[in-house]
This record gives structure tokens, sequence and C-alpha cells, in this order.
């Protein structure tokens, strides 16, 4: 297991620097600058902004120069703010993460429900309606989704307010970001739960007497929970991020919205900085998905 997590984690480092390699260098390879936009600037302000944050040295050079004070933990200043970095993702992701955190919960809990289920009810009326479901917010992007909750909820009902520092306005942006991962989760959890019903360990346990509760909770939903698992770690990094698309929509400050803010601008301190954190949240949560296989599973090895 050691030697399993060792490895693991030295291929997460190796990830995350290629993801900032190639981010890095796609970046400066877009023409223009983040200075560029600024026409009250004078050319010589501009070499001066320039010189200053080191962009006026070979994309090579800066890349390293970069790289040496990620290693030492500074993620520079924004280049059209001036504020430091690490404090405004830490405060914008509070927001996605509290928002990605209950999506995340309520996926779970509904997905994993569900799906047990569609499983028991077979080819009834319970399974065919969450099944329909299901493909409708598969097949429906989160933008679309996102939007028919605001419009409904929010401009013809106004039952719930855009967005706002109350609790109701977490309501809309959790179900939106929920839709996806609720009904994926779904599927996977009967397709495993199928599968496990039919296994011999199941017949056994009911051909001696164990209550149909027990078996389907202890014995198929345990086995059947395994698939899932495999899909909570991206799922995690997905919504607890916050999703970009539903932020901008809602209006919510959250790190998803700073990302794309960032794009616009050219601020390619930022541009590094959120895509570091992002790919070492999306990194960690599949190593620990991993990680939950043998929890859940001891008979797995991991080598």
């Amino acid at each position: 297991m050691s030697k399993y997590l060792v490895k693991r984690i030295l291929l997460a480092v190796l990830s995350v620097f290629v993801i900032c390699f190639i981010t890095f260098f796609v970046m400066n390879a877009v023409p223009g600058g983040p200075f560029n936009s600024e026409k009250a600037l004078s050319e010589a302000t501009k070499a001066a902004l320039e010189k200053r944050y080191n962009l006026d040295k070979p994309v090579y050079v800066q890349f390293f120069l970069y790289m040496k004070n990620i290693l030492h933990g500074d993620f520079g200043v924004s280049l059209k703010t001036g504020r430091d970095i690490s404090g405004t993702i830490m405060s914008c992701f509070k927001v996605s993460a509290r928002i990605g955190g209950y999506a995340a919960v309520l996926a779970l809990i509904v997905g994993v429900v569900l799906g047990a289920v569609a499983a028991l009810f077979r080819n009834k009326w319970p399974d065919r309606v969450i099944i329909f479901l299901t493909t409708l917010f598969t097949a429906m992007p989160s933008f679309v989704f996102a939007t028919f909750l605001l419009m409904i909820f929010c401009i013809r009902l106004k039952l719930l307010p855009v967005w706002d520092a109350s609790t109701k306005s977490l309501i809309l942006p959790v179900i939106a970001l929920a839709a996806y991962p609720t009904a994926y989760i779904t599927r996977l959890t009967k397709t495993s739960m199928l599968d496990a019903l039919g296994q011999d360990y199941i017949r056994t346990a009911r051909s001696k007497g164990v209550p149909t509760v027990k078996v389907i909770f202890k014995h198929a939903l345990r086995n059947a929970l395994i698939p899932v698992i495999t899909y909570v770690g991206p799922m995690l990094a997905y919504i607890l991020t916050g999703s970009l698309v539903v932020e901008n929509i809602f209006t919510i400050g959250g790190l998803g919205q700073q990302f794309v803010k960032s794009i616009n601008n050219r601020d390619y301190p930022m541009i590094m900085a959120t895509t570091i954190f992002l790919a070492v949240i999306m990194v960690g949560m599949n190593l620990l998905s991993d990680i939950m296989y043998k929890i859940v599973d001891p008979r797995i090895k991991l080598d």
C-alpha cells in the first residue's frame, strides 16, 4: 500500500507539472498581452510593466522563474488588480466549495437511492420514470438547465433570489450543479446493483434466509458502490470548484467566475494559479478515490 501511494503521489506531481508546462506555453502563444488592452498606457509604461513582471524575457525564462516562485509558495500578484493571488483564490474557493459541497452530497445521496430503487424495480414504472429523468439530465447541458431554473423560479415565479447572502440563493445553483452527477451516479448504481444481485453470494444469502433488506444494503449495495467511488473523485473535483457556466449564470463570485475573468483579462499569473489549484484538486481527488477502493472492498489489491 505504501509503495503504491508513493508511486501515485510522484505521478500526481508529474501530472501537475505537465499541466503547468502546457498551460504556460499555450497561454503565452496567444497573440497579445495583458497590457495591450490598456489604451491609456504609453509604450514606455507598458515596457516598464512588462519588465516588472518579467514579461520582457523569453518564455522559457519566464516559466523557469514562475516555477521557482511556485516552489517557494509564491503565486505572485494579479496583473490587473495588484492583489495577492493566493488570498483571492482562497476567498473565491470558499464560495465555490460551499455550493459544490452541498451539490456533491445531494448528488451522492439521491443518485445512490434512485439507482438502488431502479435496480430493485427493474422494468417497472419506478425504473422507467427514473431512467427517463436520468436520460434527460444527462443530455441537457448545465447552462440550459441553470437558465431554465433561473427563468422559472427567479424571474417568473420570483420565489428565489438570483444571488445574495441568503441561504435561499444557494438552492438553484446546487440543483443545477448536482443534476448531471446525480443522473450519472443513478445509472452507475443501477448497473452495479443489477450485476451484484445476480452474483452467487447473493443467491446463497437468500437461500440461507437472510432478510431482503440486509441482503440488499449490506451485501449488494456495498459492492455496487465500487464503480460509484470511481466517479466520486472527478465529480468532487468538478463540482467543488464550481461549474464555470453555472457560476456565471447565477453571478456567483466563485473560483469559476474568477477563472473566466482572468482569461478575458489575460491575467497570466491568475490563470496559472487557478489552473494549478484546479489541477491539484483533480489529481488529489482521483488519488483519494483509489484509496477508497481498498476501504470499501479489502479484496482489491493496489499495485
